[in-house]
C-alpha cells in the first residue's frame, strides 16, 4: 500500500497548522487528517468522531507503527512543500506591489 497523492489544505490557527487528504493506491481516500503544532513540533492527527462522553475516537487509522511513520513523514513533507509555495507566492506579490 502506497500514499499516492496528498492534498493540504493550510489554515493560520495557534494550533492546528492544515487539514490534509491522502489517496492511496490511487483507490482510497481518507480525509480530515490534521496537522497539528504540539509541544515537541509537528504531528499528524487521524481523522476522529468526537463522542458523548466528550472524548475523541479516531475512525481511521493505522494498525502499526510503521505504517504511522509513512504517512506521517509523507504529510509533514507535503506540509512543508506547501508552506514554501505559498512563501514564493506571497514574495511575488510584495515584489510586484512594490514595482
Amino acid at each position: 500500500m502506497q500514499v499516492t497523492e496528498v492534498r493540504v489544505f493550510p489554515v493560520n490557527e495557534e494550533k492546528l497548522k492544515a487539514y490534509v487528504t491522502i489517496t492511496f493506491d490511487d483507490s482510497f481516500v481518507v480525509r480530515d487528517l490534521k496537522v497539528i503544532k504540539g509541544n515537541n513540533g509537528l504531528f499528524v492527527a487521524m481523522p476522529s468522531k468526537k463522542r458523548k462522553d466528550g472524548t475523541f475516537k479516531d475512525t481511521a487509522h493505522p494498525v502499526n507503527n510503521e505504517t504511522r511513520q509513512m504517512i506521517e513523514s509523507k504529510v509533514l513533507a507535503e506540509y512543508e512543500k506547501e508552506l514554501a509555495k505559498q512563501a514564493e507566492g506571497s514574495a511575488g506579490v510584495d515584489a510586484q506591489a512594490g514595482a
